[in-house]
């Protein structure tokens, strides 16, 4: 079949065996599969991406030397049922999953593995208790984007951020526009996003965001102070000491950028008691000034993707509508063209989420 192969650092067209079912898989024609900021990462950082892996316990079998087939963010179409399956899906059917396969007992990840085929390429072998269908009427190429925006639903909803709270999110990529959404989903409000560029605060409008920041013009703590301040508060250490005076809202903050320097920044910035939620995935050594979080008594929490039961309630809001995904698609591609695409996707202004469509 064929694939975007990486292949030492660049993406080459070419031919990969075609999956060979184990018992309980089904084979799937690949519909659409969404290009990640983590496929950009291992993509320019291949050494630094293997190491990490190997380092946080082997979560992916990613192997700078060997081939691999990225693509983990996936809607495709049921051709054929694999030995020991119950038969739960036809072919035809259009289905999704979390980006694993299971082969007898064992777990394999899909997207950063060599012996494994992702979404960059024509089939995926799939584990039946796996595949989720797509709701009635849903446009089936939302389904793609079920991964990202289960990653700002698990976000919001994982050390349960509540509706007292006013949100801060820093950085508007796909993940923070994410992040917006489930936060607009869950009716928090104001959501404040920043960003500096134009395009990006553009689409963290669309997807909910009330009050948008250029961080190179206003600073965006100074924004969520003013939005967490009532009329009339006391910001004296008397006041404070007795509890005299209105009371602020409390504030959470999300890190969506993923880079050294920001949550540093993050925790200077932050108001006091305030929360800190890390969903970007910065893959190189950072600093921190515990000063900032001692002072502050900040707390500061690390989030990392989703489980089973977001990631069915994420499709189910898509195909609802109440998650509305089609502001995030800037881009379709073939097979040939996901080199030029990673090139594109570096800038900020140009793209959000491209699909690639291994059948174009």
């Amino acid at each position: 079949m064929r694939a975007a192969i990486f292949r030492q650092g660049n993406f080459v067209l070419g031919d990969v065996p075609d999956p060979q079912l184990q018992p309980g898989q089904v084979l799937v024609r690949t519909r659409a599969c969404g290009i990640c900021g983590t496929d950009l990462h291992a993509a320019r950082f291949t050494r630094e991406f293997v190491s990490l892996a190997r380092r946080t316990g082997g979560r992916w079998t990613m192997d700078a030397e060997r081939d691999v087939v990225f693509g983990h963010e996936f809607v495709g179409e049921v051709v054929a049922n694999g030995p020991g399956t119950e038969g739960k899906f036809k072919p035809g059917d259009l289905v999704t999953s979390m980006p694993l396969t299971i082969a007898g007992n064992t777990v394999l990840g899909l997207g950063y593995n060599p012996d494994v085929a992702g979404g960059f390429a024509e089939y995926m072998p799939l584990a039946e208790r796996m595949l989720l269908p797509l709701p009635a009427a849903m446009e089936p190429d939302h389904a793609a984007l079920t991964e990202p925006m289960a990653v700002g639903l698990h976000a919001v909803e994982h050390f349960g951020v509540n509706n007292a709270e006013v949100p801060l999110v820093i950085g508007c990529g796909p993940i923070g526009l994410a992040t917006i959404a489930a936060l607009k989903l869950h009716g928090h409000a104001p959501i404040i996003a920043a960003d500096f560029s134009a395009g990006r605060r553009a689409l963290a409008r669309k997807m909910g965001a009330d009050i948008v920041i250029d961080p190179a013009v206003e600073s965006p703590y100074q924004a969520l102070e003013r939005a967490i301040t009532p009329d009339g508060f006391d910001s004296s250490r008397y006041a404070a000491l007795f509890g005299l005076g209105p009371k602020r809202r409390p504030a959470v903050l999300f890190e969506c950028v993923g880079i050294p320097g920001v949550l540093t920044a993050m925790m200077e910035g932050a108001p006091n008691a305030a929360r800190i939620v890390v969903v970007g995935v910065c893959m190189e050594p950072d600093e921190i000034e515990p000063y900032f979080g001692i002072v502050k008594q900040l707390s500061l929490q690390f989030v990392l993707a989703y489980n089973a039961q977001e990631f069915a309630a994420t499709l189910g809001h898509i195909g609802a509508g109440r998650l509305d995904v089609r502001p995030l698609i800037t881009g379709r591609i073939g097979l040939a063209e996901v080199g030029q695409a990673f090139k594109d996707l570096a800038n900020p202004e140009t793209h959000a989420k491209i699909l690639v469509e291994p059948w174009r």
